[in-house]
């Protein structure tokens, strides 16, 4: 590997002085209360953008940095584009709703919650009703390497067969998908859909659902021209995922969403 000195990746520049996204710190809980909601926010209107919207399903959570039995999340019945800071809701483990005026989608609070209890080092999640997660999960097959962008989930994803294709309103559900979310970022649920997971920041969570979702429409087009594709060796792969899948690099990407979504649609901070 890359010696990489005291830098987190190689895309950081050794060049002091540029302009270049920096992690953020804080200096209250606070602070990092309201910095954790203004990335969910972000996250959800980025999903509007890609069109993942589907009716009420679909829902993001992150843990609170003070509370972290209680969790962030989108509102019932309130589509992706019109989640703002107002409206967010604060969730516990039981589904019960101690902050905010909504109602917490059922099938989210049975999935999430089982996720952030049994696994206390995730701080967020994402899930959503995608056209080509949706329909690549209804073949029960990972993601094979055959781009570099599909080696950022080389040997850091499932497929979880149990409950698929079954709505997730009863807790066991929830169990089952936790179960498989042990040291990896990514699921891919039979006959249900696409979910992510981060360690790091709902940034990184939902950029790489996004790029999940990209690489389900890379699979299905490549299936559908009936060309045999070439598998990127495992060694190849491992090295793409070390230096473009790490959570590091899915919060980085992310920085190009926020930017252009605070320009462009002040109204998420109401």
């Amino acid at each position: 590997m890359l010696d990489l000195g005291n830098r987190v990746s190689i895309y950081q520049p050794e060049q002091e002085g540029l302009i270049f996204p920096e992690l953020p710190g804080f200096d209250t809980v606070e602070e990092e209360r309201r910095h954790r909601k203004e990335r969910l926010v972000a996250a959800c209107r980025a999903f509007a953008q890609q069109g993942f919207d589907y009716g009420f399903a679909g829902h993001l959570t992150v843990r609170d940095p003070e509370h972290p039995e209680l969790y962030w999340t989108n509102p019932m019945c309130v589509h992706f584009g019109k989640v703002k800071m107002s409206n967010l809701i604060l969730v516990d483990h039981a589904g019960t709703v101690i902050e905010g005026d909504h109602a917490v989608n059922r099938a989210g609070f049975i999935l999430h919650a089982n996720v952030h209890e049994e696994h206390p080092d995730i701080i967020a999640m994402c899930h959503a009703h995608t056209t080509y997660g949706t329909a690549w999960c209804a073949t029960g097959r990972p993601i094979d390497p055959i781009t570099q962008d599909a080696c950022a989930f080389f040997e850091d994803h499932v497929v979880i067969g149990e409950q698929g294709g079954a709505v997730a309103v009863e807790n066991h559900a929830g169990s089952d998908v936790s179960k498989a979310f042990k040291g990896v970022k990514a699921a891919l649920h039979q006959n249900h859909g696409l979910l992510t997971a981060s360690r790091h920041s709902i940034e990184a969570a939902a950029f790489w659902f996004i790029a999940l979702e990209r690489c389900c429409q890379q699979q299905l087009d490549i299936a559908a021209s009936g060309v045999e594709p070439i598998r990127i060796p495992a060694d190849r792969a491992r090295y793409s995922r070390e230096h473009v899948g790490s959570e590091y690099i899915g919060w980085l990407h992310f920085q190009t969403i926020w930017n252009q979504l605070v320009e462009d649609q002040p109204d998420m901070f109401d």
